[in-house]
Order: structure tokens, then sequence, then C-alpha cells
């Protein structure tokens, strides 16, 4: 049993000036596949031979660069023909996120699923293993005999999503069923921080899936809520049901379509919300400590740029005049150089000669124009950002990296010198805080910064977005589930 796999793995912000390019992703391929994917073929079988072939994965970022994505494809395309050359292949499997924007190009996804059949034929099963904050069009859902996603929010289940696409594969190549499947399109597009598993209506909304599938004898049902921060058709929510029964199938889709529409006037931020100077003054006044602010409109890990300080200044700004002297960490910039002001002009420092500026206080210049007068207190190493170094003026700290990265974990701040709980105040690029965040925060604002990833999505100059779409037309105009059978 030869299953080829592969896929593409990146949410891309159609309104970030960053380009996703050769050194943002982490490619596997070779060994790399068969080691990464291997392990859920003893579960299934024994005589599976996985065909690797290529998959690359980023974080979150801007739009694709045509060149990579051109050269991903040829790589990929190219080892999926030598592999039918060579043997065929009796399945394919895709792992894709379902959210890239490659410039030029509506639905790479799609495109990448209806070029995969195209080469296979219409007999070789394919398969397909998507995030829920992913987007289904209409071609993605014709070319792929199965269909599932995440169904959690933090991603906590992405292994078993894996596992559950594998399995589906080994199946379909075994038993060879007449699997019917269908999908609804719901016209409803939300940020990431109101699609939360962990509360309602997302809890219900997702947790009668397993009901739904036994129920009505289905293979899978999936739900997802698709990615705002792209320009797209596409962009919207989905439910995708697959069973042996046609009606079994259409009725289990109309009736998750259903209870998604009839929770539409619940979903809410999963914590809480405020505008910026109320949530700086609530930091700065609270006992609690840590106390984190979420800047969620440059969330790197939605797909911002990781480089605006227009939150930074104001909180920088407001800590002046408070004459404050309250321990803050702001976590962090993105600049592949810094500007050091002189009498001369500015002169771009890049990370290598900046360990010679340790210890001194200068005005530096951080990215969009910010002139931040600071020490340079100490150099660090991320895994993700590369070279970074503690700015700090006073008590107040500011993080910058050489590449885009997250804050999330403990690691990360203990590397960079930072306990978290001698902190009063935290600065995060996110949304939603990560687990070992969150079980630090003494209390939590996710304030609702402008930028790529903006969370107020009524703000950001959409042009091709599929009308009507709550929440842009309100939530109240008239839905009857249109189901799309194959």
């Amino acid at each position: 049993m030869r299953i080829a796999v592969g896929g593409l793995h990146i949410e891309s912000s159609e309104f970030s000036e960053y380009r996703s390019s050769f050194e943002d992703f982490r490619v596997l391929e070779g060994e790399g596949i068969v080691e990464r994917y291997g392990i859920y073929a003893p579960e299934v079988g024994d005589a599976i031979e996985i065909v690797p072939l290529i998959h690359a994965r980023a974080l979150p970022g801007g739009p694709v660069t045509l060149e990579f994505f051109d050269a991903w494809g040829a790589q990929f395309f190219g080892l999926l023909e030598e592999a039918m050359a060579g043997g065929g292949v009796d399945g394919v499997l895709l792992y894709l996120h379902g959210a890239a924007s490659v410039i030029g190009m509506d639905d790479p996804e799609g495109w990448i699923a209806a070029r995969v059949r195209e080469m296979v034929g219409p007999g070789v099963p394919v398969a397909c293993a998507m995030d829920l904050h992913g987007n289904v069009s209409d071609q993605l859902f014709d070319a792929v005999d199965y269909l599932t996603c995440y169904r959690t929010a933090p991603h906590v289940d992405e292994a078993e999503t894996e596992m559950r696409a594998f399995r589906a594969i080994v199946r379909l190549i075994e038993e060879r069923p007449q699997l019917h499947r269908a999908k609804v399109d719901i016209p409803i597009l939300l940020p990431g921080e109101k699609t939360s598993t962990e509360v309602e209506p997302g809890t219900s909304l997702y947790g009668m899936l397993e009901r739904v599938i036994a129920e009505h004898g289905l293979w899978d049902a999936s739900i997802w809520m698709g990615y705002p921060w792209a320009d797209q058709p596409r962009c919207h929510g989905a439910i995708v049901t697959l069973g042996t029964s046609i009606a079994e199938v259409e009725a289990a889709a109309a009736e998750i379509a259903d209870a998604y529409w009839g929770v539409r006037h619940e979903f809410a931020f999963v914590g809480p919300t405020e505008a910026e100077e109320p949530a700086i003054a609530a930091a700065l006044a609270s006992t609690a400590r840590p106390f984190f602010l979420s800047d969620m409109g440059d969330n790197p890990g939605a797909g911002g740029f990781d480089d605006t300080t227009g939150f930074l200044q104001k909180l920088h700004e407001a800590y002046r005049e408070a004459g404050s002297g309250k321990r803050v960490t702001y976590a962090s910039i993105y600049t592949p150089t810094i500007g050091v002001r002189g009498e001369r002009g500015v002169m771009e420092m890049p990370f290598e000669a900046i360990p010679m500026l340790v210890g001194r206080t200068l005005t530096l210049v951080l990215p969009h124009g910010f002139d931040f007068c600071a020490t340079v207190e100490r150099m660090f190493l991320d895994a993700t950002g590369g070279e970074g170094v503690v700015l700090a003026d006073g008590n107040l700290k500011v993080l910058a990296t050489q590449a885009r990265t997250q804050f999330g974990t403990r690691r990360q701040f203990e590397n960079a010198g930072i306990t978290l709980e001698d902190e009063d105040i935290v600065v995060v690029k996110m949304g939603y805080l990560e687990p070992e965040l969150s079980a630090a925060a003494e209390d939590w604002i996710m304030v609702l910064t402008p930028g790529a990833v903006d969370q107020d999505l009524v703000r950001l100059p959409y042009e091709h977005l599929t009308h009507p779409l709550a929440p842009f037309d309100g939530f109240d105009f008239a839905f009857s589930p249109e189901v799309r059978m194959r």
C-alpha cells in the first residue's frame, strides 16, 4: 500500500506587508516525511509504504511569494510524478492548513488539490487534514475524497486529526467504498479569538460532531471557521460531512449548518477586551502580578508582521506620564537591524554588531520611526526569533529579535533573562494566551489594536468577500443551507 504524503501549512494575512518566502519555511522531505508521519502507519497496518513528497510549514505571516510557491510546487509535483511512474501510488494524503495566500492566486490549496487529482486520476483516493481556521473552496472540496479538520481551538488535537486522515486513506484504499460528501458554506467570518472551543458556543458546536457522526452513520463531519485576514471569496465558515448514504450525509450537513447559524449571535471574545488606552490604564493601576496584555492586531501567530510599535509607544508614553516604576516587558519587536540615532543621523546596526553596544544608553530607532531612549541590556538567543536583544528604559524592557517570532512559552522569556512572576506587566503579540502564559497570568486583557490581523474585521479594507456575510452585513439576514453534494 503506497501512500504519497506531503503538503503546505501557513496562514497568510493579505493585510500584512510581510512576504513569506524561502527563509520562513521549515521543509520536510525524504526520510523527514517518513519519520514525521510514519508513526501512524503501524497503527493501521504493517503493509504500508509512505512515499515522501515535500511538506513546508511556516509561522503565520504575509502572502507567500510566487517564487517560493513555484519552487515548492516543482518539487512536490515532480516527486508525485516520479512516484506515479515508479510503481504508482494507492493514495495521496495531503496536510494543508487552508489559509495560505500566494501572490497572484486566490485559492492555492484548491489549486494544489485539483492538480493532484488531475495527476492521479479519479480512481486514486485523496485525503486531506486541515486547520479549522482554513477555508474550504469548491475547488478543494471537489478534488478531495476525504476532508477533515481540527476540532479544538487552541489546537490540541493536531496529531489526532492527522491520524484520522491517515486511517481514512487506508480505509479508502482497502474498502473502495462509494463515499459521498456534502458541503455547506456558512456566511459567517469571525476572528480567531471568537472561535475558541473552550467556551460556548464553540464547545457545544464542535461537541455535537461525534453525536451527529454516530446518529447518521458517517465517516466524518467537520466544521471550518474560515480564515478572516485574507480578502478572498472562499473566506467564510463551512461544513463537510462524509459517508456512504447520500441521504444521511446530506441531512447531517444541514443539521450542523442549522446549529452553526443558530448560535451566530453567541460568539464572543474568549477573554476580556479593551481599546488601547483603557487597557494600558487598567494594567498600570492593577495590583495583579503579572498582568498580561495581548497586542492582538500584530499577532504573528495569526499572520501579523510582528514589527508594529504603535501600542508600545502608547504604553511607553503612559508609563512615563504616570511616573510608574512597575516592571514591564514587551515581547516582542521584529527588526532585522536597529537604528542608532546620532549627530550624523541614523546608523542601522545589524544584530552581529549589537553586542558592542551592550551597556550603553542610546537613542534607538525601532520600526515605524519610534525613537526609544534605552540601555542595551543584554543579548539572548531565541529558537525561532534568532538573535535577540533586551532594551531597557528603567524597568520597562523591550525584547527585539532579528526574525519574526511569538513569545508563547516560559522558556523563551527565561532565555531573555525574564522571569514572568517578577514582572508587573507582560505584553505579548497574540490573542488568547498560550497555556503556560495563561497559567502564569493573574489578570489579562486582549487589546483591540489595529494591524494586519485586526480583530475588528469591519475596519479592514475587504473588497472580494462573498456577501451577505456576518458581521459585515449584520447577523440577521436570511440564510437557508445549500448543500453541495459529491
